[in-house]
């Protein structure tokens, strides 16, 4: 299946032994063009919006043709957008999929493919280093519906094996995990569930498909929070899956069945926000390495979790995996309460105090505050949240002005 309009040939081409085969279009290349027409409605150069909740069609034997040929056209916004569907060539063509489902929200996408993929007395395995909102939805939503989830130490592969049952479905993983960045050896996560006949589950969201593919080590299905470094603007929320066209039809059936749609105006900026989407990956790579190496340097750091550094548990995997290491840098004030580890929150003067990462503004935050606040010390202790955490995301800005901002920040408050 294409997932791109830039390169497909015509028929007389691609007959033609004469006619060198074209080269796979590079990332950046993908960006821009990738699942676009070369020739636009209107003969703009950009997509247009298409502020429309239903389509007409021109009389009755039209709808008939529409239904009995599955005609690729559209009929009622809740199953899909002109513009939805440009970004979501755009997306499968980046991960190297058949098809990609957009969702109005990075969690949207995965309740939508769990909800699509399970049934009542099924089980799903997850490394236990995950978002705590899909933690809790497994935990607390689908238990209610006879669906067990299991969660097994991060990374280890033995342990995740051992508790598959014949009614496992779905072994889930993020990689890089959040906000410890660990790195899952993509090549035996999908072994296993080959192996086992169960289906795989990447979130990527902070490798992005520039820094990692998924899908290229056999794993069946990969996730993104859109809303982070795909977008990349901070303006605009979105979730995705992508994987072959037979699995994710299901889901797009489901989808809408569940109205998790984005709107017309949300995926014209996230096609814009594409364009850009090597620049801005390269930038925040070479930030959130800097950064790391400097915090690691710094006497009052007690340590840095970041998969670019070789003291990092996973780095000899991640340096054989990835492309590069994202933004998202994790780190741990030595000798530090929770008092005086919010005091260097609050000191710096670049990034903003704020959830979510992978915009181009640098963002910072306490994960004891800003996402286990309510947690028991018990629960904070299992999820591996300290009271001297601090989770940085690296922006665009310039590196030697986040680095002079952290120094600042460090040495001013000891």
């Amino acid at each position: 299946m294409s997932t791109t309009h830039m390169t497909k040939p015509t028929d007389n081409q691609a007959l033609s032994k004469q006619q060198p085969q074209a080269p796979e279009p590079q990332i950046s290349t993908l960006s821009v063009h990738g699942g676009e027409l070369r020739q636009k409605p209107g003969d703009s150069i950009t997509d247009p919006i298409f502020c429309a909740s239903t389509y007409t069609f021109a009389d009755t034997q039209s709808v008939i043709d529409f239904i009995d040929q599955k005609q690729p056209r559209e009929e009622y916004g809740r199953y899909g957008n002109p513009g939805e569907r440009v970004a979501e060539r755009k997306l499968a063509a980046l991960e190297g999929g058949e098809m990609a489902v957009l969702f109005s929200s990075g969690m949207a996408a995965i309740v939508g493919l769990l909800m699509a993929k399970l049934n009542a007395g099924d089980e799903v395995i997850f490394f236990d280093e995950c978002y705590h909102r899909s933690r809790e939805f497994c935990s607390k939503h689908l238990s209610r519906f006879g669906v067990k989830t299991v969660q097994v130490r991060a990374c280890d592969y033995d342990a995740m094996e051992a508790a598959i049952t014949p009614k496992t479905r779905l072994l889930i993983s993020e990689s890089p995990t959040n906000p410890h960045l660990s790195i899952v050896d993509l090549d035996r996560f999908a072994q296993i569930g080959a192996d086992r006949g169960v289906e795989t589950l990447i979130d990527a969201t902070l490798a992005t498909p520039f820094n990692l593919r998924p899908i290229d080590a056999g794993v069946d299905y990969v996730l993104h929070s859109v809303t982070k470094y795909l977008a990349g603007h901070n303006d605009l929320l979105a979730g995705v899956v992508v994987g072959s066209a037979e699995k994710m039809e299901p889901v797009r059936n489901l989808r809408g069945i569940m109205g998790a749609v984005n709107s017309p105006q949300n995926c014209y900026l996230l096609c814009r926000g594409l364009k850009t989407f090597e620049l801005r990956m390269q930038r925040h790579n070479e930030n959130g390495q800097r950064v790391a190496e400097f915090l690691e340097s710094h006497p009052r750091v007690e340590k840095v979790f970041y998969p670019g550094l070789e003291s990092h548990k996973y780095h000899d995997i991640a340096r054989r995996q990835m492309r590069g290491y994202g933004g998202l840098v994790t780190f741990l004030i030595k000798d530090a309460d929770w008092r005086a580890t919010a005091d260097i929150v609050d000191a710096v003067r670049i990034p903003r105090i704020a959830p979510s990462l992978g915009g181009v503004e640098s963002l910072i935050e306490q994960p004891l505050v800003m996402s286990y606040y309510q947690c028991t010390p018990e629960d904070r202790r299992a999820y591996g949240i300290t009271d001297n955490m601090i989770r940085m995301s690296c922006g665009i800005e310039n590196p030697d002005d986040l680095v002079a901002d952290l120094a600042q920040a460090l040495d001013t408050t000891v």
